[in-house]
């Protein structure tokens, strides 16, 4: 490991991977401080972390990342070394439905950040490439789809973003590069597959499932529920950003995936069976629940990481298999739900 951040900005620090993205830090870096803007929207959860409120390594501070004046002047006052970008509107229904708040955010917001660095970093602090890291988070989407047959996405796979959700991430993606070739501003992006864990907001699809079945609701999977995903703890995923900010990656872009490929409905059957083994209730009782509905429109058919480039170059791989971490994150949620 080659770089060292002191001072975070953690951006959208309130929200699922964020929020779990602050603890692992604050456990695995205890020396380090982060700051956490956050702009409060309907997916943000700031009482997840309440217990850190105390703490002389954290400060939590509500603001908006499109605000770059208030970007700069956090900056300039907190010393940040280091900012890790998740903020983003990340519903693919939603971006469907009202596709503007996804362009504010997920570019805007990221070019207002991208700007802000510039400014202080560069031009002012004139920091060099050891003094400083902007690590972009963002998603398989990017690629578009894949059918039974293709191989994996590689980092060398074409962005074909399929949705506003997707183009809008693959924009922001662009755009970081783009600062990084033009004005030398040292960065790594990470794509990920889709993340669970504690701390996901219940419109996502695997707490939904859980909440639906202990609430004895229709449990809704789009068509026949045949769609594939690559599931990834989030503690994985912490971790293996973790890596990548502390590794001589600037400049790169590395894929980041569980190797855990499941069909929806599949997927729905083991989070039921999980369920009835851990409320001793008959599984029947859930799987009656499961409602197929109509598509969603540009439903992209199947995700699929191939994460070589982590394993080869930062000797990460994910440690965390599906079921136990379904077994953690069941568990979670119903010590959440009381």
């Amino acid at each position: 490991m080659t770089y060292k951040p002191n001072n975070y900005l953690i951006t959208g620090g309130a929200g699922f991977i964020g929020a779990n993205f602050i603890e692992y830090i604050l456990n695995k870096h205890p020396k380090a401080s982060i700051t956490n803007l956050d702009k409060l929207t309907y997916a943000a959860q700031i009482e997840n972390l309440a217990h850190l409120e105390q703490s002389d390594s954290y400060l939590f501070i509500q603001g908006d990342i499109c605000d770059q004046q208030h970007v700069e002047t956090i900056l300039r006052e907190k010393n940040i070394d280091t900012i890790v970008h998740f903020a983003a509107e990340s519903h693919v229904d939603r971006s469907i439905e009202n596709p503007n708040a996804f362009i504010q955010s997920n570019i805007f917001g990221t070019y207002s950040l991208l700007e802000a660095t510039k400014k202080v970093w560069l031009n002012e602090q004139k920091r060099s490439s050891a003094e400083c890291r902007f690590h972009h988070i963002s998603t398989d989407e990017v690629y578009g789809a894949l059918s039974l047959e293709d191989p994996p996405f590689t980092e060398k796979t074409p962005y074909q973003p399929r949705s506003p959700y997707s183009a809008s991430k693959a924009s922001s993606d662009y755009l970081v590069h783009a600062y990084h070739n033009t004005y030398g501003l040292p960065m790594s992006i990470s794509n990920c597959s889709n993340n669970y864990g504690p701390f996901q907001h219940a419109e996502k699809l695997i707490p939904k499932i859980i909440f639906n079945c202990l609430n004895q609701q229709p449990i809704p999977i789009y068509n026949d529920g045949s769609n594939i995903r690559d599931w990834l703890y989030v503690t994985d995923h912490c971790e293996a950003i973790d890596f990548i900010i502390h590794g001589n990656t600037v400049g790169q872009k590395y894929n980041i995936g569980g190797d855990e490929e499941y069909s929806n409905l599949a997927l729905t059957h083991l989070i039921c069976e999980k369920l009835s083994h851990v409320t001793h209730t008959d599984v029947k009782k859930y799987l009656d629940l499961i409602t197929f509905v109509p598509d969603r429109l540009g439903h992209d058919f199947r995700y699929a990481i191939d994460f070589t480039k982590m394993k080869d170059e930062l000797q990460w791989r994910p440690k965390v298999a599906l079921e136990e971490g379904l077994h953690k994150t069941i568990q979670w949620y119903l010590d959440k739900a009381g």
